[in-house]
């Protein structure tokens, strides 16, 4: 029996009567609601259609993603209480007047924003784990019921397929060997669950908050020339999560080796005004090198 019946499984909760087994959930402060910014009145998309929108603004953020028809769906990622919160602004002239002063280029372009801010729900984020994620030879969790995440790296659906990518390879290799499959199963997902749910938490406060720092954006900056300069040393973290089988867990002891190796380079100042300088140049490449050797022996899902 597989369990892929989403956060709230009852597949999951029937575990949580069982001996030895660690389950626990927990919310985010902030919750979510979408909204819209439609086509303008000739039919036009009023963003770029081919990207990712965001309004940062540090405890909180607004984002647009394109749909097929031309509207864009806009969500609102915001506390449940203090100030702001949802809890605070609940008038219309409060959410107008809150929208104006924080999202100005964005309220022209949402003329049912009082409609979708009343109608549409508010919504919660939850991080679910539990351990094991299987019963003998009995039953197994997959997808959501064994470890739902928040949405900020657009991962969930895709560790979903893992879970299927790898138990399809189990029962080919092991056959009717239910024990060592779901065994072997768990062992392997399990830390991977957990990794890409602390990629997502990382992530939130990434696109809310850190965007608009501009350390930030030179570290993102400095990232896409070692990307450019060394394709066979320097991955960043979000192509190994997002294009290749990397491994989530591979992936969090990346970023930490990066944190260690953006660091230095940052810590030297201007790095393109540095990196014209042949010093400074041959430093930097024996530096990439060390953080290619140190993460050589991590599994990056390769075969």
């Amino acid at each position: 029996l597989f369990g892929a019946d989403g956060a709230f499984s009852a597949l999951r909760n029937s575990y949580t009567y069982m001996d030895r087994v660690d389950a626990r959930h927990f919310y985010l402060k902030h919750g979510y609601k979408e909204l819209s910014i439609p086509p303008d009145a000739a039919g036009n998309l009023q963003l770029e259609e081919n990207g990712l929108h965001i309004w940062p603004r540090k405890n909180y953020m607004m984002i647009a993603l394109p749909n097929t028809d031309g509207n864009f769906t806009c969500t609102l990622f915001f506390p449940f209480e203090g100030s702001p919160s949802f809890e605070e602004i609940n008038t219309e002239e409060k959410v107008m007047a809150f929208f104006k002063e924080n999202f100005p280029d964005a309220v022209p372009k949402m003329p049912t924003l009082i409609e979708d801010f009343f109608t549409n729900p508010t919504s919660s984020l939850i991080t679910t784990m539990i351990e094991p994620w299987h019963n003998k030879d009995k039953s197994a969790l997959i997808g959501d019921a064994a470890h739902a995440i928040v949405p900020f790296y657009g991962q969930g659906m895709n560790a979903g397929f893992e879970d299927c990518t790898i138990l399809a390879g189990l029962m080919d290799k092991h056959g009717d060997d239910w024990a060592t499959i779901l065994k072997v199963y768990d062992d392997m997902r399990k830390p991977n669950g957990d990794a890409v749910a602390q990629l997502a938490l990382n992530n939130f406060i990434e696109m809310r908050d850190k965007v608009a720092d501009a350390k930030f954006l030179e570290r993102k900056k400095i990232e896409k020339e070692l990307v450019k300069r060394y394709p066979q040393q320097f991955i960043s973290v979000y192509e190994m999560v997002s294009f290749s089988h990397t491994p989530y867990k591979t992936a969090i002891s990346c970023t930490e080796a990066q944190d260690e190796l953006l660091g230095k380079i940052m810590a030297q100042g201007d790095f393109f005004k540095n990196i014209e300088q042949q010093d400074f140049q041959q430093q930097l490449d024996k530096w990439v090198a060390d953080y290619h050797q140190s993460v050589q022996q991590l599994d990056f899902g390769n075969g």
